[in-house]
């Protein structure tokens, strides 16, 4: 059921002189410095902007209609950004420095790469894998893509391929029957990292299923099954995204049904993942909400950033992702009350709103007593969701994030398109 937000006849204005400003908190919403002559009007937002890409701003290479003219409402006459915004997209197979350049041009507004998380950005943090030897799966520049993450020992699946040319098997015009010399010598892969759907699905499925059974070093058949495999980490379980075609195309998410199925059926064991990184995950909403305060702060908003919108077009990623962390931004909220009324007690929080905090607390200095209060998820249906095609009760969410609460994938609010949501923000938070 859509929300709806009433402005009160009774609000009551808390004014403050500060210089030749007056300083107007309304209901704890918009904050407004009102020039006292009344020439200019500067608003500073208590809210930030999170923006899939995909079927939002984008479908494939073609920009999508009131998309430029959306973002303009965003920008002030020197093509800064008014309010912090920040582009979470599943895409993982570009450098973020690329993906922006994308976005300036597709938007005509000057977007940095600061403001672009990408599905395997949060792979930042998890820094414990980051000197291991590690096999990268996905395409366009996978190695450059894990160096800029922080990893040290990098093998692309076509390096892997070249090192044990026996293996891959399924094309027989790739076949060879020279095996190469030095296999048994070749450094034991100690985790799998996927950022994307890989080009030759067979070649990857059949590659990581050997590394994981062989406790990656598949020169030899092993005497038994290795259990758990070795760590597992992955980004972007969209089933399916939209580009310029009619219907929606395979996504990452396809691909990882297909390792997940074969891997138990030659195995009888499930796929164990160490990480799934992007949306849905609140790991990836955690480090873009740090990111959008930092964005508020180099904007000189002072204030806390207190409620976060989050524009997609996928029920599965978009809207069940941002309802999943508005959930933990309500337990987050809950633990820090009772943590100022039980200082004493150990433990308050719960596990789930510990773990995600404590992955970016640590490297990033992420206070979450700073953070937002509530995070609204807005449906657009230029994407993935077509309300016509009466596929709404199909379920594409990834294995390990089932079974769904079906309100989780309700919108807080529905529009047509990116345009007329922003419209919706900026009137919720009286901001213009």
């Amino acid at each position: 059921m859509a929300a709806s937000y009433h402005h009160s006849t009774f609000s009551r204005l808390l004014r403050v002189q500060v210089r030749d400003f007056q300083l107007i908190f309304k209901d704890n919403y918009s904050v407004q410095f009102v020039r006292n002559a009344h020439t200019q009007t500067i608003m500073q937002p208590r809210f930030g902007l999170l923006f899939d890409i995909d079927g939002v701003i984008v479908r494939g290479r073609r920009v999508l209609p009131f998309a430029r003219d959306a973002f303009s409402k965003l920008v002030d006459d020197q093509g800064k950004f008014r309010v912090p915004t920040v582009f979470v997209t599943n895409a993982g197979n570009v450098m973020r420095h690329q993906k922006a350049q994308q976005l300036s041009y597709w938007l005509g507004v000057e977007v940095s790469e600061d403001q672009v998380v990408m599905s395997h950005s949060p792979l930042r943090m998890f820094k414990q894998f980051h000197n291991k030897h590690v096999l990268v799966s996905g395409q366009g520049p996978t190695v450059d893509i894990a160096k800029g993450l922080g990893f040290t020992k990098i093998t692309s699946m076509d390096t892997l391929r070249n090192s044990f040319p026996l293996l891959d098997a399924v094309d027989h015009k790739r076949r060879t029957g020279v095996p190469c010399a030095f296999e048994k010598y070749y450094p034991r892969i100690e985790a799998v990292v996927m950022f994307g759907e890989p080009i030759r699905w067979e070649t990857s499925l059949q590659l990581i299923i050997d590394v994981l059974m062989a406790s990656g070093l598949p020169c030899e058949a092993p005497r038994t099954i290795p259990y758990p495999h070795i760590p597992l980490l992955a980004c972007n379980v969209d089933l399916q995204w939209m580009a310029e075609a009619c219907m929606p195309r395979f996504g990452h998410g396809a691909f990882l049904v297909c390792l997940e199925n074969l891997y138990k059926k030659i195995t009888g064991k499930e796929l164990i993942y160490t990480a799934l990184i992007g949306k849905p995950s609140e790991v990836t909403y955690r480090y873009a909400e740090y990111i959008v305060a930092a964005l508020a702060k180099s904007q000189g908003i002072n204030h806390r950033i207190q409620r976060l919108y989050a524009i997609g077009d996928n029920p599965d990623t978009d809207i069940y992702g941002a309802n999943l962390y508005n959930r933990f931004l309500t337990r987050r909220l809950e633990s820090q009350k009772k943590s100022a009324k039980m200082v004493k007690m150990k433990n308050v929080a719960g596990a789930a709103v510990n773990k995600v905090d404590m992955i970016l607390s640590s490297d990033l200095g992420v206070d979450s007593a700073e953070g937002a209060d509530s995070c609204e998820s807005i449906l657009v249906q230029t994407g993935v969701y077509n309300k016509d095609a009466g596929l709404e009760t199909c379920n594409h969410s990834a294995r390990d994030f089932l079974p769904v609460e079906e309100k989780l994938r309700e919108a807080s609010y529905t529009s047509e398109n990116v345009h007329e949501a922003i419209d919706v923000i900026f009137e919720r938070e009286d901001f213009h």
